[in-house]
């Protein structure tokens, strides 16, 4: 397994995989150098999220592995189908999974992502609109709900 730490606007971030995908993407709050020189199959995956910072992104093609049980990866999939600029609840992310009792295991699967950003965790917001809970820190969260909003104000300045 290889990796990388690579610099965004939220952070250093790291980046862990191998020629089966990539593993991890996470966003940390400590500070560590970043890789020289990423490892090759890591290039792609810098190159995209490097887009989606930039505002020339929005839906990932990377080759992705992530590690947990069956249950948490038909959630991480789920996320996939929210749209960039959208938003949905954990209730209305376990309806769609055909269980709308499961709300609390689709949370706690969405609190284990290990693909932040990748596999868009930070779209699933409370029934009632709040920002609830975000590995990364709500502060990050709103700062890509923000970051995805359709329609950006221009500045003049």
């Amino acid at each position: 397994m290889n990796s990388a730490v690579i610099k965004t606007p939220l952070g250093n971030a790291i980046l862990e995989g191998d020629e089966e995908g990539i593993v991890r993407f996470q966003l940390m709050d400590e500070e560590v150098s970043i890789s020289p020189t990423p490892a090759p199959e890591f290039c792609e995956a810098i190159e995209q999220l490097e887009e989606y910072f930039a505002g020339h992104r929005k839906i990932f093609t990377l080759k992705l592995n992530p590690q947990g049980t069956e249950f948490q990866k038909k959630v991480w999939q789920a996320l996939l189908t929210i749209p960039y600029g959208k938003t949905t609840s954990y209730m209305e992310l376990s309806k769609t999974l055909g269980d709308p009792l499961a709300i609390r295991a689709v949370a706690a699967a969405n609190g284990k992502n290990p693909l932040w950003i990748i596999l868009p965790c930070h779209r699933v917001i409370g029934s009632d609109g709040s920002l609830t809970g975000y590995a990364g820190g709500l502060w990050r969260k709103k700062w890509l709900l923000e970051h995805e909003q359709q329609e950006k104000q221009q500045s003049l300045f």
